[in-house]
């Protein structure tokens, strides 16, 4: 963990954010911040940390595995000691410790891999090119690969090809059943929505409430 964006305070409620991955990290940025500063309004800290390889950190991204980012998240349990996390998207993957919280739209990893597999087929024929999914699985397991411009290493690959969130009984699964609205990670460029953002953190300040 190198840098992270946070509302903090020294307050005694404070929810770590697991970003979604890779292209849907960028896609739900907006909307990841304005839910963060809905909490923040709320008298809740949060903080969203940037996951090594990723936006500002110095770590190649080609160098990372599921493991390390897991450790990482752990790392940033252990430094900024939150009392709940939220775990967006992909996010569901990384290790959540033993706190309490909150998994939204959690995938598995062959679903965020997938996506990114069909973008690089699309883009290929667009370019007359011809790249079959089957192909590309080949040679990310052997060599990795690039997708949506992130360049992941092989054994990354397979370990998301394989990882799927956690059987938990402390984090509640939410979907858009819950919040509303559309699944941002699906537009073709960032967006927010103001009234989902709304929804998602009245159920996560509703919830650290002391009792």
């Amino acid at each position: 963990m190198e840098s992270a964006l946070s509302f903090l305070a020294d307050r005694p409620r404070r929810l770590l954010v697991l970003p979604a991955l890779f292209d849907e990290a960028n896609k739900l940025r907006r909307q990841t911040a304005e839910v963060m500063h809905r909490l923040d309004l709320s008298g809740i800290d949060s903080v969203l940390p940037d996951l090594p390889g990723c936006n500002e950190s110095l770590q190649p991204l080609e160098q990372q595995t599921l493991e390390h980012w897991c450790e990482s998240a752990i790392t940033a349990m252990e430094h900024f000691r939150p009392t709940h996390v939220l775990a967006i998207r992909g996010g569901a993957l990384l290790d959540t410790g033993n706190l309490p919280g909150w998994r939204f739209a959690p995938v598995n990893g062959r679903s965020v891999l997938r996506s990114m597999l069909r973008a690089r087929t699309i883009a290929a024929k667009e370019s007359g090119r011809e790249e079959t999914l089957e192909a590309l699985q080949a040679t990310a397991r052997r060599h990795g690969i690039e997708l949506a411009g992130w360049r992941m290493g092989a054994e990354f690959f397979r370990e998301l090809e394989q990882a799927s969130p956690p059987e938990v009984t402390r984090l509640t699964d939410l979907g858009l059943a819950d919040t509303g609205g559309s699944g941002l990670w699906l537009r073709a460029e960032p967006d927010q929505d103001r009234a989902q953002a709304d929804a998602l953190a009245a159920i996560i300040a509703i919830g650290m409430r002391p009792a």
